[in-house]
């Protein structure tokens, strides 16, 4: 700028009287804008929530419309929503906003079970401003959480009162002896689950206090949420069989005639059950005032729908119905149906000609018209798919049509179709869609590896052939312990195929550095020895006779495999199928592969429906950042190679546990380390073994995952700024 003459860049200055007028000026100005919009301020920027890696790069939500609560009174009580005329209602300053987007929040963190409440004030604290600027509005929660839950949930909203974040309450069922008992109404079950709703109404009102308990939160409630507090959903999804016997059981079962919660009369006695419920907790909601929309808990196995195209009897054997369930005059919130939907599962999404033939953003959609069918079955009473989502893991537990599966996604890929279903929940008419989880959840099992694992240690490793532990929106990635070092498995500058091995261990993975030989092979493979005494046929591309895993890597086509010996094999655990039916594989190996399909036969036409199975042990080339399913890539004369747990045999890691499976039963087996051999072309260089101590305590650290901008834009769109 120094070319130009000053006086042609540079405003000249202006009388200090003047710049005051202009100010106040502006500040009324923005003050009318504001208040003729029916707007909230730009929200503040939120320090706590950028304590999350990558919560930098998401810019700051627009500036809206108010979403400070504004209940309305009717019957002598208040109501915050209404549910109702096929429409949820959460009354705002800004308006009544009628989609809302959400997310599930867990109970727990790496290295604790589920009934371990083990989440901090400060994250909570950290967590509730990153759902805030991600365009969440509303976090539910399955259980009582502890007291810092709700203490730091109200912090927020009154710290920043325009953008709330809005709880939507569960209570879980206690006592789940039902399914061995075959009777939902025995005196234990129903007696667990009525004190477990009233100590949630007083959770959530700040009067409770509980001393410690297995499986529960314990401490002194004294932080009243219900200004935020959205609507209840009670119980979790019930057995089908279960629920089936029940009902038989239960037949003469009276209906219910509550004052606030009745059952119609073409109520199951499940539902009649329920019912009972639901007026037991608006009875103890009523008393303090309250009254806000009630649901219960419903999945596909359950829904009313009938599905006669779906293989698996058991999926279509019961059916629960919202509709069953109505509020009365005196309890103005009303009814809601609740669903866990998702886009995989059952596969009558995959059969049924309507589903197959409903159209969506200009293709056929079957989940799409999963949701529209169930919007259309329940009319006036509004509908919310309170789970929702596909995992972004290595494994997958199921196929979905439209490349939905449960799982095999890249984090990018799962939060782009996270991103899709919640335009589409919102586009079907529905009224709110919840993503299946905040955070990755270590310990959850999938149906198709929870037998290659130690249940009871299960959450202190991190599994990425597990579908079931990365729904969430937050990785939660394996750290290592703070004292772990690099390990030197072999250092030889002369050496070939490699000059230089180290390996380094976490709670997901053994990471190694190659340092290839020159010239640099066009092939290679990794030969892992975990259990010295197991020997056979030699592993894939090499005379290593010891190895019972291997990884091997085309350096040319970037391609890569993963085989375990056939003694290691897990797969026949799950199902039998043809040995034909299995990918090609050296003697005496197996390429490492998840079954996602037993073999069924479609009812109507009896087809045989084979076993689906997924090759999780394609080895994906390139880093993670790319791709987050990837686990090899070139560093320059290094090859960068991560290698999970669980396609080395190990069912605990933590303990040197390797999964030998008996029949249909796994037995463990202690390994004193991984023998490491790199080989190709005919040589084999043994290195020395990965070694490590076992722990109780794994560690990790929490990032935003790749892709969750997509999702935001999803939740900012739906959800409205």
């Amino acid at each position: 700028m120094g070319d130009f003459p000053l006086h042609l860049v540079q405003a000249p200055p202006r009388p200090a009287f003047g710049r005051v007028k202009a100010l106040a000026i502006g500040v009324v100005t923005l003050a009318m804008c504001l208040f003729l919009a029916g707007a909230a301020a730009r929200p503040q920027v939120r320090p706590a929530a950028f304590a999350i890696p990558g919560m930098t790069a998401i810019g700051s939500p627009p500036a809206g419309r108010s979403w400070a609560p504004a209940p309305r009174a009717a019957g002598g009580l208040s109501s915050l929503a209404t549910a109702g005329r096929g429409e949820f209602a959460l009354h705002t300053v800004g308006g009544d906003v009628t989609f809302l987007p959400g997310v599930n929040l867990g109970g727990t963190t790496p290295g604790h079970q589920p009934g371990e409440l083990a989440i901090t004030a400060g994250q909570y604290r950290t967590w509730f401003a990153a759902m805030t600027w991600l365009g969440i509005r509303v976090v539910r929660i399955a259980t009582i959480h502890p007291p810092a839950f709700y203490r730091e949930l109200a912090a927020h909203n009154r710290a920043d009162p325009g953008r709330p974040l809005y709880l939507m309450q569960g209570v879980y069922l206690p006592d789940e002896s039902y399914i061995e008992k075959n009777d939902l109404y025995d005196p234990a079950v129903t007696t667990a689950f009525r004190q477990e709703l009233r100590d949630a109404d007083r959770a959530v009102r700040g009067d409770l206090t509980r001393m410690p308990q297995p499986g529960r939160a314990d401490g002194t409630w004294d932080t009243d949420v219900t200004p935020w507090l959205a609507g209840w959903i009670i119980g979790a999804e019930l057995d089908p069989g279960a629920t089936a016997r029940s009902d038989a059981r239960n037949a003469a079962a009276p209906p219910v005639r509550g004052r606030y919660v009745r059952s119609t009369p073409r109520a199951t006695p499940t539902e009649r059950w329920l019912a009972a419920r639901l007026d037991e907790l608006a009875t103890r909601q009523a008393a303090a005032g309250l009254s806000r929309p009630l649901a219960f808990v419903n999945g596909a196995a359950t829904d009313p729908l009938r599905h006669p195209e779906e293989p698996l009897a058991e999926q279509d054997r019961v059916q629960l119905d919202a509709n069953h369930v109505t509020a009365t005059g005196a309890w103005p919130a009303g009814i809601f149906a609740a669903y866990h939907a998702y886009p995989y599962y059952p596969d009558f999404q995959r059969r049924e000609p309507g589903l197959l033939a409903h159209r969506y953003a200009g293709r056929p959609d079957p989940y799409a018209g999963y949701l529209a069918a169930l919007r259309r079955h329940h009319g006036a009473v509004p509908t919310l798919i309170t789970e929702f989502g596909v995992p972004s893991s290595i494994g997958s537990a199921h196929q979905g049509p439209l490349g939905r599966g449960q799982g095999d996604h890249s984090e990018r890929e799962a939060l782009r179709i996270d991103a899709e279903l919640l335009r589409l929940i919102r586009g079907e008419g529905l009224a709110g869609g919840f993503l299946a989880a905040w955070t990755d959840e270590w310990f959850r099992s999938a149906w198709n590896t929870r037998r290659h694992q130690d249940p009871e240690r299960r959450q202190l490793w991190h599994d990425p052939l597990t579908s079931e532990q990365h729904f969430g929106l937050i990785a939660m990635d394996a750290a290592g312990a703070p004292d772990a070092t690099t390990a030197y498995l072999l250092d030889d500058e002369d050496g070939w195929p490699a000059r230089r091995v180290t390996a380094r261990v976490d709670e997901a993975f053994v990471r190694l550095r190659v340092g290839l030989g020159d010239p640099a092979p066009a092939t290679l493979t990794l030969g892992f020895d975990v259990l010295p005494g197991l020997t056979g046929p030699p592993a894939p591309g090499t005379a290593n006779r010891g190895a019972d895993a291997a990884f091997f890597l085309d350096l040319t086509t970037r391609t890569g495999q993963s085989y375990l010996r056939t003694q290691l094999d897990p797969l026949p655990l799950d199902v039998t199928v043809p040995v034909a039916a299995r990918g090609p594989g050296a003697l005496g190996w197996q390429r490492f592969e998840l079954v996602t399909n037993r073999a069924g036969t479609a009812p109507g036409t009896g087809e045989k429906l084979p076993a689906e199975l997924q090759n999780a042990g394609m080895l994906r080339y390139g880093g993670p950042a790319a791709d987050s399913r990837s686990l090899w890539e070139r560093d320059g004369d290094d090859l960068l190679v991560r290698v999970p747990w669980a396609m080395l045999g190990f069912a605990d890691p933590s303990r040197h546990s390797v999964g030998v499976p008996a029949g249909r039963g796994l037995t463990l087996q202690v390994s004193p380390g991984i023998g490491v051999t790199v080989s190709s072309t005919g040589t084999d260089q043994a290195t020395a073994p990965v070694t490590w101590v076992n722990w109780n305590r794994p560690y990790h650290t929490e990032r935003l995952k790749q892709g969750a901008d997509q999702f935001r834009d999803a939740a900012l769109e739906t959800g409205g700024p």
